[in-house]
């Protein structure tokens, strides 16, 4: 009944450089959307919008810092100069910059965290979401992850802004709905991507720990993610809103 044909939309993925970002802008652009692409280093981003070009779609590389309000300022503002409109926003970026118990963690990181996986995208989605409504609404996806649905020890601060994120959807998905906005989370588990790999060669049994903590013991290929972002960056999920789509290979069940 439904295809995925985004072509005509604009989509913007912070952290969109590497790993499920990168994949994230791939999938859009090879469904039509033209993509800004946003994270902190430019030439990454510079590297993806080459690949978007090269499909034949429109790209857009900017440098934002996800836990700075006036970079996402910027970085609104570059799209809509480039494009004028956004229907696709997806809030990727995060940081979880040490494992480490409680009571060890400072209130400087805990400022650090939160500010990037928490407040900026509220603060992005929250400015968006207006200048989205003028062009009839869109998607709003908000990345968090297992850990803010189940959280593990020694890594409270991660856990507890990926947590906050999920409340912070259902809340936006109730206020912007009469917009024709919608707003759901994905929580994703393991998947192969920059970062994961190089936690697996440095931490001895971590790869193996994160494949038998799953039911199906094994860790996902990061385009992987593109079934549920495609679900819910279309008219697939037209009527789904505040929503929690769970793509962790079966974590939660044990």
């Amino acid at each position: 009944m439904y295809q995925v044909n985004l072509e005509g939309k604009v989509a913007l993925v912070t952290g969109g450089s590497r790993g499920l970002g990168r994949a994230m802008v791939l999938g859009l652009a090879r469904a039509g959307a033209d993509v800004v692409i946003a994270s902190r280093k430019l030439a990454g981003c510079e590297e993806v919008a080459a690949e978007v070009q090269a499909m034949g779609r429109q790209a857009l590389a900017v440098s934002a810092h996800a836990g700075q309000m006036e970079s996402l300022d910027a970085l609104l503002e570059a799209t809509y100069q480039r494009f004028g409109r956004l229907d696709i926003l997806i809030n990727n970026a995060g940081t979880n910059p040490v494992t480490a118990g409680l009571s060890d963690l400072t209130p400087e990181l805990f400022q650090k965290v939160f500010e990037v996986n928490t407040k900026g995208p509220w603060y992005l989605a929250s400015r968006a979401a207006p200048r989205m409504a003028q062009h009839g609404g869109g998607s709003i996806i908000n990345v968090i992850s297992v850990g803010g649905l189940k959280p593990p020890a020694y890594q409270g601060f991660y856990a507890g802004s990926k947590a906050a994120l999920h409340a912070l959807t259902k809340v936006m998905a109730a206020e912007w709905a009469h917009m024709g906005i919608r707003v759901n989370a994905i929580a994703p588990g393991s998947y192969h991507s920059d970062l994961f790999d190089v936690s697996a060669a440095q931490l001895p049994g971590f790869e193996e720990g994160s494949k038998a903590a799953c039911v199906q013991k094994r860790i996902a290929e990061t385009e992987e993610i593109l079934g549920p972002v495609m679900y819910l960056a279309s008219d697939m999920s037209s009527y789904t809103t505040g929503a929690t789509l769970v793509a962790d290979g079966g974590y939660l069940v044990l």
